[in-house]
């Protein structure tokens, strides 16, 4: 029996060490507005938000945040008790549904530090530093990523791999994992999309090696494959003019040379014209092959453990751009904890199929009502059509 207590001990200690730093789920109606609040910087008149289960969905009582009016920044965040990620995991996660089939806007996170009280949720912007921004962007049939972005050392600094993001009208759910050995995931609807380590793929530091400024290539160094045939000449019938008169032409029988001029025949492409000529080529004896500059340690490279590490994050905020809005934002969750993070994603999931179900209904509906219209007799009642469009309006 000891053995296996010994066993479960470390899976036992781990669940008691999972920690939720932040969970929204608007699952208390309009209390949210008191949490999540818009920012005034500058007396600028920022989007609103409203609560909302979206036209079709999987469960009337989900509700998240969304985007109401087009072509408008939006600047809303929320704060929470501060916490640090050193030595364990950070985990972001969210859902994003661009239920409008959006052609231009963002639908990403950042998450704020606050050791230097530089973040307060009325006066957040653009501008204001953040310590991660993540989520999809969309702009465009060119613009389908998703953005994972870190601060280090006061510069943001953007990740050098493409991720593609959703861009269909469901709600999907983007994971981004941090762990302290600097490694990371990025997943959408628990399924990973990317993943590697902060050295290589983002530029946080100076490049271990680089090209020995004192190297040089040697003068006699050959690097073409190929050479000039020496013995190789020209042909003497080679030289041909590119276009030639045209043996067919003739001279119209009306031609005036005093009113039209001297007539000349028209020209045509001549078949025997070659072109430049160059001599043939042949294997380089001296070919030494590409010359590859030798690398050093570079000395401004200096190994940092902890590009991972925020000691006070204490904001999360949603500072976007649509064109047209509708997008709703839902189940916000920062842990420390990727199984938490993947159970509630699971959860989310189970709803989707049954929006998607409900989309493909509605738009069935839609089918079968746009049918009976284009079929409807030409003599009918306008005035009963409208009170009868009005009525299924109304029922959806």
């Amino acid at each position: 029996m000891l053995k296996y207590l010994v066993l479960l001990l470390p899976i036992l200690l781990g669940l008691c060490t999972a920690e939720v730093f932040f969970e929204e789920t608007f699952s208390d109606g309009d209390a949210w507005t008191e949490r999540w609040i818009t920012s005034k910087h500058d007396g600028k008149t920022f989007g609103k938000f409203e609560l909302s289960k979206g036209k079709f969905y999987g469960d009337a009582d989900d509700q998240g945040i969304r985007t109401t009016q087009d072509a408008h920044f939006y600047a809303l965040s929320t704060k929470f008790p501060e916490f640090s990620n050193e030595k364990k995991s950070l985990v972001v996660q969210f859902t994003v549904k661009h239920e409008q089939n959006i052609d231009c806007g963002g639908g990403y996170i950042k998450l704020f530090g606050c050791h230097d009280a530089s973040f307060e949720s009325t006066e957040m912007h653009g501008d204001t530093p953040y310590l991660l921004m993540f989520g999809p962007d969309i702009c465009g049939p060119g613009t389908k990523k998703v953005h994972v972005i870190f601060n280090y050392k006061g510069k943001n600094h953007l990740i050098n791999k493409e991720i593609r993001c959703k861009d269909d009208v469901y709600t999907h759910v983007y994971t981004l994992v941090v762990d302290h050995d600097q490694t990371y995931q990025v997943l959408i609807d628990n399924e990973k999309v990317q993943s590697g380590n902060f050295e290589d793929d983002w530029s946080f530091l100076p490049p271990k090696k680089i090209k020995d400024p004192e190297a040089k290539k040697p003068e006699d160094w050959d690097d073409r494959p190929t050479i000039d045939d020496e013995s190789d000449s020209k042909p003497e019938d080679w030289d041909q003019p590119e276009h030639i008169a045209d043996p067919d032409a003739h001279r119209p029988e009306d031609w005036d040379d005093e009113m039209d001029g001297e007539w000349e025949p028209p020209q045509i492409d001549n078949p025997n014209f070659k072109g430049e000529w160059k001599p043939k080529q042949i294997d380089n004896p001296k070919y030494k092959g590409p010359w590859i500059h030798p690398e050093i340690d570079n000395p401004e490279y200096k190994p940092d453990s902890e590009i991972y590490r925020y000691p006070a994050v204490c904001g999360l905020g949603l500072d976007l751009w649509q064109v047209k809005s509708g997008t709703i934002f839902d189940n916000f969750l920062v842990t420390d904890d990727p199984s938490t993070a993947k159970e509630a994603a699971e959860k989310v999931m189970a709803n989707t199929e049954l929006e998607k179900k409900m989309k493909e209904q509605q738009d069935e509906e839609e089918k079968k009502k746009s049918g009976e219209t284009d079929t409807k007799p030409e003599d009918d009642d306008d005035e009963d059509d409208d009170d009868e469009s009005t009525k299924d309006h109304d029922e959806l």
